[in-house]
């Protein structure tokens, strides 16, 4: 039997970079409790010194599943616990990683560090954090009646951005001025704010989240409602990006198979610039090892959509990466990316075999394990 082409060009074609795919997902191993230990404060101590938190954001949205994901995958009952704690979002998740004792990680933004920065109060924000990876990118949704089809219909409406504090609170109420589109605001959570628009009680609702957002996802059901296009301007700052919502993500909310034109800011894994030397910086110098040479596990396709965005070496502008995490990446520099890599292992196989996803990826964990066995043998 040979390899299919079309369905191995279709398996790179959807991949930024390497999609990996796994079989079921696997429980998350329990924590592991040494019976020698003869104290509680030894028993305190061991458990602590393998915890590591992170801030992630409401229940079930994207953060939330992220965060998940990385306990799932990085937990191994011996060096690494990964501790998620819920959060409003990206916008309050920045004070609580320079703030809150005992939170070492948290998912905040390309804008964060502005963000902080005009807060009057706050002094050397880059100072005290940093980041691991940038990941992925959040996109601007913007919910309301399809007779509004241009943003600047919304100036001076009742419109939401979520609860205050979160990600969309800030980031939403950036985009807007950059686009020079003055609304009242309105904050409550998303269901609310749905609720209140089917009501007429606002008029549009925002949202900056990884896309498909579920809150949205089975939205508008009676078809009153669509995603409002947005156009990228020079009046945007340049942590903003363009980016595109399509029928494939929100069939309740796009008509027709042309993209909604949006704008998008990147996810950034910020962490607490530890002293180096002290014990939770050598906690979080073995989290970055997990993460980085683990990564390959959280593409499969039960994780969370955005991972396969991912590009671990990809550079923040105006953002210090964690040193654990820029030596980790130099030590590994001569290693291919991912998407080089599948697709050298693709160009070996035989033309017309069985495409069927999971062999395929088990078929390229074989090869790459016997091809980096082979370059270590040889350094």
């Amino acid at each position: 039997m040979k390899w299919n082409p079309y369905a191995l060009a279709a398996l790179v074609a959807t991949l930024p970079m390497l999609l990996p795919l796994t079989g079921h997902a696997q429980p998350v191993p329990p924590i592991s409790v040494p019976q020698e230990v003869a104290t509680e404060a030894a028993l305190s101590e061991q458990i602590n010194a393998k915890t590591v938190s992170i801030i992630t954001g409401t229940l079930g949205g994207s953060y939330f599943r992220i965060g998940a994901d990385l306990a799932f995958v990085l937990n191994d009952g011996n060096q690494i616990r990964v501790l998620p704690i819920l959060g409003k979002g990206a916008g309050e998740n920045a004070y609580d990683l320079r703030f809150l004792k005992g939170v070492d990680l948290a998912f905040v933004r390309t804008d964060t560090l502005d963000q902080l920065r005009q807060d009057k109060r706050l002094k050397r924000v880059e100072r005290y954090i940093h980041y691991i990876a940038k990941l992925f990118d959040d996109e601007l949704h913007v919910v309301a009646a399809r007779d509004v089809q241009n943003i600047r219909q919304l100036a001076g409406k009742r419109v939401s951005f979520d609860v205050k504090g979160s990600g969309t609170d800030y980031s939403g109420h950036a985009m807007f001025r950059g686009l020079g589109v003055a609304v009242e605001t309105v904050n409550v959570d998303q269901p609310t704010a749905l609720r209140m628009l089917r009501d007429g009680e606002v008029q549009a609702v925002v949202s900056v989240a990884a896309k498909p957002v579920p809150v949205l996802t089975g939205f508008a059901r009676d078809e009153r409602f669509h995603l409002v296009p947005v156009s990228y301007s020079n009046g945007i700052s340049e942590t903003y990006v363009p980016a595109t919502l399509t029928r494939e993500d929100y069939p309740n909310l796009i008509d027709g198979p042309d993209p909604v034109e949006t704008l998008a800011v990147g996810t950034v894994l910020g962490v607490y610039n530890h002293p180096r030397g002290s014990e939770r910086y050598r906690r979080l110098k073995r989290f970055v090892e997990a993460l980085f040479s683990r990564f390959d596990e959280l593409l499969a396709p039960q994780r969370h959509p955005k991972w396969r965005e991912v590009n671990l070496a990809a550079s923040v502008a105006s953002w210090t990466r964690f040193r654990p995490a820029q030596d980790w990446l130099n030590a590994h520099r001569d290693d291919m990316t991912p998407r080089a890599e599948v697709e050298w292992f693709l160009s070996e196989q035989l033309e017309g075999a069985a495409a069927d996803k999971e062999q395929v990826y088990r078929a390229y964990l074989q090869w790459r394990s016997a091809r980096r066995a082979k370059f270590r043998s040889t350094r």
